[in-house]
C-alpha cells in the first residue's frame, strides 16, 4: 500500500456505524465521592442537574444505541430500580456482581455472554463529556478498523483533561498505536473511560476479578490497542469537589 493509500485507509468515516451495544461499568464503590455515596450508588450522583449514568444513557441513545449492558454491585437495588425506568429508550441488561465486586475486566468478562455485539463499546458510568465538532461515538467508530484493533480507547488530552491531576496515561503513534507512559515521566493522552472492544480482547481472560489493564497491555504488546483523540470537552469526575468544578467549568464555556 502506497503512502497515500495508507493515509486515506486511516481518515475517519464519521458516518460509522456505531455498535448497537454498549457495556456500562456502574459496580464501583465511589469512594472517592463520599459522602454523597453513603445513600446512592455514585453512577445516581447529580451532575449538572442529572445523573451521571444518564449523562451517559443520553450520549448513548443519541448515537443510535439501543441495547445496554449494565453491571452493579454497590447498593445495585437502587441502581437497578432506576434502570427500570429506561425501559423505553433501552433494551436493558443487568450484569449482577452483588456476590462480589469484579473489576473492569472481570466485569467485562462476566457480561460478554449478554453482549451480543462484536465490537462493543465500554463506558464508564462516570464520565462527563462534551460532543465537539462531530457526535464522540460517531467519531470514535469512524477509527475503528477490523482485523487490526482488538481495543480503541477515547483519549484525551492532558491539557484538556479536565479536573485530572495525574500523569497522563498513553503515548499514542503515528497510526494511532498505543504505548504506556513510562514510570516517573508525564504521557500525553490521558483515558477518558470510553472504548470500542473486540470480544477477541477478553480471550484467556484471569479468573475472579482484574483490571482491563491486564488486556490492554496484552493488545499494547501485540500492536493491536489504538486510540482516537476527543474533540469536545471532557471531565474527571471523582470527588465532590469536582462536581462543583464541573459545574463551574460548563456555565464559564
Amino acid at each position: 500500500m502506497t503512502r497515500k493509500a495508507r493515509a486515506l485507509s486511516l481518515r475517519p468515516d464519521i458516518d460509522a456505524n456505531v455498535p448497537d451495544t454498549a457495556m456500562v461499568m456502574a459496580a464501583g464503590l465511589g469512594k472517592r465521592m463520599r459522602p454523597l455515596t453513603a445513600s446512592r450508588p455514585k453512577p445516581l450522583v447529580e451532575v449538572a442537574g442529572k445523573p451521571l449514568i444518564d449523562h451517559v444513557l443520553d450520549r448513548l441513545r443519541a448515537a443510535g444505541v439501543g441495547k445496554i449492558v449494565v453491571n452493579v454491585h454497590y447498593l445495585a437495588d437502587a441502581l437497578e430500580a432506576h434502570l427500570k425506568a429506561k425501559a423505553a429508550d433501552f433494551d436493558v441488561t443487568v450484569s449482577d456482581e452483588r456476590a462480589g465486586l469484579l473489576e473492569t475486566g472481570g466485569g467485562m468478562v462476566r457480561a460478554e455472554p449478554m453482549i451480543g455485539a462484536d465490537p462493543f463499546l465500554a463506558i464508564n458510568s462516570d464520565n462527563f463529556w462534551i460532543d465537539g465538532p462531530a457526535d464522540t461515538l460517531h467519531l470514535l467508530a469512524s477509527h475503528w478498523r477490523e482485523g487490526e484493533m482488538d481495543a480503541l480507547l477515547l483519549l484525551v488530552p492532558q491539557a484538556r483533561a479536565g479536573n485530572h491531576g495525574g500523569q497522563g496515561d498513553f503515548h499514542m503513534g503515528p497510526a494511532g498505536r498505543l504505548t504506556r507512559r513510562k514510570k516517573g515521566r508525564v504521557a500525553p493522552f490521558v483515558f477518558t473511560g470510553i472504548q470500542m472492544v473486540a470480544k477477541r480482547l477478553l480471550r484467556d481472560a484471569p479468573e475472579g476479578p482484574f483490571s482491563t489493564n491486564i488486556l490492554w497491555d496484552r493488545a499494547i504488546a501485540d500492536g493491536r490497542c489504538f486510540g482516537a483523540v476527543h474533540q469536545g470537552l471532557w471531565f474527571d469526575v471523582g470527588s465532590p469537589a469536582s462536581i462543583t468544578a464541573t459545574e463551574r467549568a460548563l456555565q464559564d464555556d
